[in-house]
């Protein structure tokens, strides 16, 4: 069973948090496979994670790119895992339909974040909420703090 962790997003967007959670997968030595829900919003995460931060560097690709399967951070919007990554992202309203198995049950982790100012994500991530729960994985909720760190919830 894969940990799933949600992060509830409240005091930050995704593109402030996610370089950050990147490069934590990293330092673990994991490959990362993010998906989005769009291709647009892929292009825009791809763009962001070149110039986030002026000292760093994520080594990334998109999928569309050649040799996805050897990059250790892979952006995508559809199903899958090309880049046999131990990490998977859920961004943006992205989700799995199958908690039990494929891309889930190969992961050793599963960070779905959320929009905890959106209704609709927050709903989503509810019912996804339910459906790792309810297929046994070890999950947790993760909400920011007025400090901006994060502090599990649940």
């Amino acid at each position: 069973m894969a940990e799933v962790l949600f992060y509830h997003l409240e005091r930050a967007a995704l593109e402030d948090v996610l370089p950050g959670l990147l490069e934590k997968t990293r330092e673990r030595g994991w490959k990362a496979l993010v998906r989005a829900a769009s291709d647009d919003r892929v292009a825009a995460l791809d763009s962001h994670l070149w110039t986030y931060r002026e000292e760093s560097f994520l080594p990334h690709a998109q999928s569309r790119d050649p040799h996805p399967k050897e990059q250790p951070i892979l952006l995508t919007s559809a199903p899958g895992n090309p880049n046999e990554a131990e990490v998977l992202f859920l961004v943006d309203g992205a989700a799995t339909d199958d908690w039990a198995g494929g891309e889930v049950a190969a992961a050793a982790r599963v960070v779905l974040i959320f929009d905890g100012r959106d209704p609709a994500a927050l709903d989503a991530a509810r019912e996804q909420w339910k459906q790792a729960k309810a297929s046994g994985h070890d999950v947790t909720y993760w909400q920011q703090a007025a400090t901006g760190r994060w502090e599990k919830r649940a």
